[in-house]
């Protein structure tokens, strides 16, 4: 007997081939399931195949789940609601705001301009967005509040377009597309950025979408953090939904899908995907050789989603009514996207023969079809409004599930043949002569050939006039649905921030206890949060590591936020830090779940503007894994204008012993410091923290807010935090540095070479071990300064530079770092537990010599002492490092270095002492 390898299953399958090993029973089983269909129908044999399913559970074989349905529409025709609306009325101007999006692109591609944009996008999902703009979208003035839409990225010229009829923007401000600095109208600039933007248009966009796959995990805890709201009291938000529109490409992205269990999780019904399923990426098919609405279909019902397939328009359903043996829905079924791409891009005789004419029956069907009505009435069902709207009536009315819509689309659809369904269709930014004399036909425009040809680069934009009723129409459905969108506010009730006593116990420090700068953290938020009224706006957000960071002691009073409360018995629950989650729990624990907690933070840190809701998120992270994983989502909440703590613990490459490499923090500062939005600190001490969280809070939410994001790395290695010094330089911790130590030199007899030692964060305790080192060994004298900030350093230190570039004639500003070491003695020596480009950024400015230590390379699981004296930061290496300087400048003697070096063993990482035991990792 021969045996014949089966592929294994592909979908939702078992992760082999399988070996048929008696074929003759095989075909007995198929011809038996063929003559089912062609006695009992289509019908009884997919109740039969159902059956078997069920009892093949029973007897626990392993078997594929049925996750995918025909390729035709979920909503019959029978069950489609009412229409409410004027179809025509709707579908005029419709095109116009289809010929204002494409001829704004265009006219942004003239000479000496060229700033490009995307015409095919919006085109492919004109009437997706406008079905909701008429029917569905609550803008902010609806008593529900208003719904968030996350706009796909590309599509914006669509939204400009609108805004255009509505009278929000201009011709002028069309004509600024893409050229945000350059286009002045009467010394002003007027002009629109590429994509959502708010941070570029703060009046306009609510959400940043274009970095793909950051929009779907926004708008998922966009929609969780509003069930959040509710539940907690502070606002109702039952009326509001949230609406993302995706492309099929984009859910290529791992973000795009990877968090959709949580919307299952928590029944977010106030959710909807709408994914523009034009079968097409950037440069060609989404899925050529395969069906990626199948995909998508099988792919969102397996995470628990309600799923709406809007695939076919009105056209198909008497072809789809008279398909009995379902030869239709078999071509529909197993047609693939590349052959739909193909299809697109020709005529209706080639559909024919290509498509209805690979089965008789099919080919039938048409025959009392023109090439014209095959071509023109059998359209995609993303392009209908009636199957749109029935689609959007299924989503609202659903719920339990959030809701994923998949509509069947064109790209490039109505901009003619040189556009539609090409590969290319994607990069074309212009369109020729007869290209617009041609999309003006078909959108039937009262545009004359004289007024294309008048100036090919700036065909002119159409507005019908203000009294127009088309328009008019257009008008009131907006304003029956709440007002304009896009729009972005930021008007909310101005929080009062705490006092002093808030902060007394940081202040205080530790006395002989020792506790890493994470706890001193943690203390102070605990007194921050006790204020009832400023309390309750703190979102703490956790992934996974509260007992990591210490803050398990929170799950007992805040409580972790859970919409269907704790319905088992804690394993710890007979002791005092037991797990508590509840409905109204204030802590946001998102698992081990660094993308989605930076998604919870975003929501959080913008609910100023979108809920009128001031919050306070402060986001607690291993810092390994915060920039360097998650730094494009960090950059989409700068661009969204996101308030809030960001909080780096278990911070640096040496501190955190026993994790190794991936684990090893020694450049967050760094990649922290390419974000213009975000604020860094390396604190040392507790009191540090306060004086910082304090003026982060007043710069936030005080009487001038600042759209501002705080970054702090704190440690977990204990040492004993000093109190606070009377005359402490409050100033200098805010602006990056301050001095901690000035150099005892009372009673030494001899002129003693100097120094200057700066550190930041848990290096500061090695600065203070070598400036004893120093004074002790060396007769050196060393002044040890904490250094909070050295972005903020540079940041000063640049701004004064292009004052000085710019406006020459104004008297030169002095960067901080040299106001404070412009009577300094001695060279300038830095070191941190971050590499050297770090502590590298005030060079420029720091008068006199400058060097650095620091932690480059990889790191690696040791002990502290062992890690430090590796790379050469800690105390002894510092100390023998500034002596070196100094014996270069003639300041010690030349022997001294190599004394110090041999002394303390410098080359032996066993011989390291900097650094103390414990502290959670």
């Amino acid at each position: 007997m021969t045996f014949r390898e089966e592929a294994g299953p592909i979908l939702n399958g078992l992760p082999s081939s399988l070996t048929d090993i008696d074929p003759e029973e095989t075909s007995e089983w198929l011809d038996s399931l063929d003559q089912v269909i062609d006695e009992g129908g289509r019908q009884r044999a997919r109740y039969l195949m159902l059956r078997l399913l069920e009892r093949a559970r029973e007897n626990a074989i392993g078997v594929p789940s049925l996750t995918a349905t025909d390729y035709v529409n979920s909503i019959d025709q029978e069950q489609e609601p009412w229409f409410p609306g004027d179809e025509e009325v709707e579908r005029q101007y419709r095109r116009w705001i289809r010929w204002n999006a494409a001829v704004m692109v265009h006219r942004a591609q003239r000479p000496g301009v060229g700033v490009g944009g995307h015409i095919s996008t919006y085109a492919s999902a004109a009437t997706l967005y406008e079905v909701g703009f008429n029917h569905f979208w609550r803008g902010q003035d609806h008593p529900g509040g208003g719904d968030q839409i996350f706009f796909q990225g590309h599509a914006s010229p669509g939204m400009y377009a609108r805004s255009f009829l509505e009278g929000h923007l201009g011709e002028t401000d069309l004509d600024g597309f893409r050229q945000e600095k350059s286009h002045l109208v009467d010394g002003k600039i007027r002009a629109l950025s590429s994509y959502p933007h708010p941070r570029m248009m703060p009046d306009y966009w609510q959400f940043p979408t274009v970095s793909m796959g950051i929009g779907p995990m926004n708008a998922i805890y966009q929609a969780q953090f509003n069930k959040y709201l509710h539940n907690r009291g502070i606002k109702d938000t039952t009326d509001q939904r949230v609406w993302a529109f995706l492309g099929d490409g984009e859910m290529d992205e791992p973000e795009s899908r990877g968090l959709l269990q949580l919307a299952a999780t928590e029944e977010l019904d106030n959710l909807t995907f709408v994914v523009n399923c034009n079968l097409q990426r950037l440069d060609g098919p989404v899925r050529g050789n395969g069906k990626i609405i199948q995909e998508l279909e099988a792919f969102f019902r397996g995470a628990g989603w309600n799923v709406v397939k809007v695939i076919w328009g009105r056209g198909w359903d008497p072809l789809l009514a008279a398909d009995r043996d379902h030869a239709l829905r078999h071509i529909m079924n197993t047609t693939t996207d590349g052959d739909y791409q193909t299809f697109r891009a020709n005529d209706g005789a080639y559909v024919r023969e290509h498509f209805f004419g690979r089965d008789p029956r099919t080919r039938k069907m048409v025959e009392g079809l023109t090439d014209d009505q095959i071509w023109h009435d059998l359209q995609r069902g993303g392009h209908d409004y009636r199957k749109v709207f029935a689609g959007y009536q299924a989503a609202v009315n659903h719920t339990g599930q959030p809701t994923v819509i998949l509509a069947h689309t064109i790209k490039g659809y109505s901009l003619g043949k040189g556009f539609a369904g090409r590969n290319a269709t994607h990069q074309m930014k212009k369109m020729t002569v007869d290209d617009l004399k041609g999309y003006r036909d078909v959108l039937r425009l009262p545009i004359t050939d004289a007024q294309i040809e008048e100036n090919p680069y700036q065909p002119p934009y159409f507005h019908p006039g203000e009294n127009d009723p088309t328009l008019q129409y257009m008008l009131e459905r907006r304003r029956a649905l709440g007002g304009q969108i896009p729009e972005r506010r930021s008007k909310y009730t101005q929080l009062s921030l705490p006092g002093d006593d808030a902060y007394k116990q940081v202040k205080k420090g530790s006395g002989k206890q020792t506790i890493a700068t994470t706890m001193a953290f943690v203390r102070l938020l605990k007194d921050l949060m006790r204020d009832k009224e400023f309390g309750k706006r703190i979102v703490p957000i956790i992934p996974d590591e509260a007992r990591t960071f210490g803050m398990d002691s929170f799950f007992p009073t805040l409580k972790i936020y859970n919409p269907h409360g704790q319905n088992y018995t804690p394993v710890d629950h007979d002791l005092m830090l037991s797990y508590r989650e509840s409905e109204q729990g204030q802590i946001l624990h998102l698992g081990i779940n660094e993308a989605g907690s930076v998604a919870a933070f975003t929501a959080a840190a913008t609910s100023y503007s979108t809920h009128g809701e001031p919050m306070i998120p402060i986001y607690i992270f291993y810092s390994m894994f915060g920039f360097q994983r998650t730094g494009d989502s960090i950059w989409a909440a700068a661009d969204q204008m996101a308030r809030g703590f960001l909080i780096g613990a278990t911070a640096g490459r040496t501190t955190l012993t026993g994790e190794g490499t991936q684990h090893a923090d020694g450049h967050s500062p760094l990649l922290a410091s390419t974000n213009p939005a975000v604020v860094t600190y390396d604190p040392a001490f507790g009191y540090e923290i306060g004086h910082i969280m304090r003026e982060g809070l007043q710069r936030m939410y005080g009487d001038s807010p600042e759209d501002l994001i705080y970054y702090l790395t704190v440690y977990n290695e204990p040492n004993v935090q000093p109190a606070e010094p009377e005359d402490v330089d409050a100033e200098g911790i805010l602006r990056g540095m301050h001095l901690i130590e000035k150099a005892d030199t009372s009673g030494w007899t001899h002129t003693a070479a100097r120094a200057q030692l700066l550190a930041s964060g848990v290096g500061v305790p090695w600065a203070l071990e070598a400036q004893r080192l120093l004074a002790d060994h060396w007769g050196v004298a060393a002044d040890v300064w904490s250094v909070t900030s050295w972005g903020e350093l540079r940041r000063d230190g640049l701004s004064c530079d292009e004052e000085a570039f710019l406006h020459p004639e104004n008297d030169k500003r002095v960067p901080y770092v040299a106001q404070k070491l412009k009577d300094a003695e001695g060279p300038v020596l830095a070191t941190s537990d971050y590499m050297r480009a770090v502590p590298d950024q005030i060079a420029q400015w720091v008068p006199g010599e400058f060097h650095s230590l620091g932690t480059d390379g990889f790191g690696f699981a040791d002990t502290r002492p062992a890690a430090r004296r590796f790379f050469h930061v800690d105390g002894p290496s510092l100390a023998v490092r500034t002596l070196q300087v100094l014996a270069a400048r003639g300041e010690v003697p030349a022997d001294v270095p190599g004394k110090a070096a041999e002394k303390y063993d410098l080359l032996d990482v066993r011989a390291g002492t900097s650094g103390n035991e414990g502290g959670d990792s």
